[in-house]
């Protein structure tokens, strides 16, 4: 299953990144490249399109406002160098959003993520959905269980396992706590103590020694603490 996907980003050498990116993952075919949003909206009209990698901060219209334009939206990889537009990814039918600069390996994950949703819809018979929430797999056991970021609270290491904290259960994981935030949006989850990584949309109270989520305090680890201020930022504490 190949991806058909576009990039709009009124940065020239972003556009660049991702098609050297592309290039290098080969279910993901970049059909097109805009500087101007708008300049995409006919080649659209013309031609199927799976994917698009979209900043979000353009001069004359933000990747949000833009999206708002189109008729039929497919999925979207956001992609943005301020991290203050993360926290809005819950409330966005997006599939992935990455924190400019990013490596291959994350860009790699975030295509992913985008060919498991296609091959999901198309499994289901939904082929014709343009837009899908953000989610993740997770083996548990010998079989895999699908998490909607949305829902995601905190995951907690134990050991060599991780527990992934949802409002009605928790998922046990075999694999490190570096290894699932590898899974996750840049700066809607961050990492505050050797054994935590918080989903910073559900974080409802802050002080210097941590975080609250769904009422239960998170401490901060002493060598995260930068990470704390980051948190206040993206949420104007």
């Amino acid at each position: 299953m190949t991806l058909s996907a576009i990039a709009i980003d009124d940065e020239p050498r972003a556009l660049e990144v991702i098609q050297m990116h592309t290039a290098k993952v080969p279910f993901v075919k970049l059909s097109a490249t805009f500087t101007d949003a708008f300049e995409a909206i006919p080649y659209l009209q013309e031609h199927k399109t799976d994917l698009f990698f979209l900043d979000i901060k353009m001069p004359d219209i933000s990747g949000i406002e833009f999206l708002d334009c189109l008729r039929d939206v497919p999925m979207v990889i956001f992609s943005t160098a301020y991290s203050e537009y993360a926290v809005k990814g819950f409330d966005l039918n997006a599939v992935d959003y990455l924190l400019k600069p990013y490596s291959l390996a994350r860009f790699t994950q975030a295509c992913n993520k985008a060919l498991e949703a296609k091959q999901l819809r198309h499994n289901s018979g939904q082929d014709n959905i343009q837009a899908t929430e953000p989610f993740v797999f997770v083996k548990t056991g010998y079989e895999k269980e699908k998490i909607w970021l949305r829902e995601l609270r905190y995951i907690e290491a134990e050991g060599n396992y991780v527990n992934y904290v949802l409002p009605d259960r928790r998922l046990l994981s075999r694999q490190s706590l570096s290894d699932a935030l590898l899974l996750l949006p840049d700066r809607q989850f961050v990492r505050i103590h050797r054994s935590f990584v918080v989903a910073v949309a559900h974080v409802h109270k802050i002080n210097r020694n941590g975080v609250w989520i769904d009422g239960r305090e998170i401490s901060v680890g002493a060598s995260y603490e930068g990470e704390l201020d980051a948190i206040r930022m993206l949420l104007k504490f």
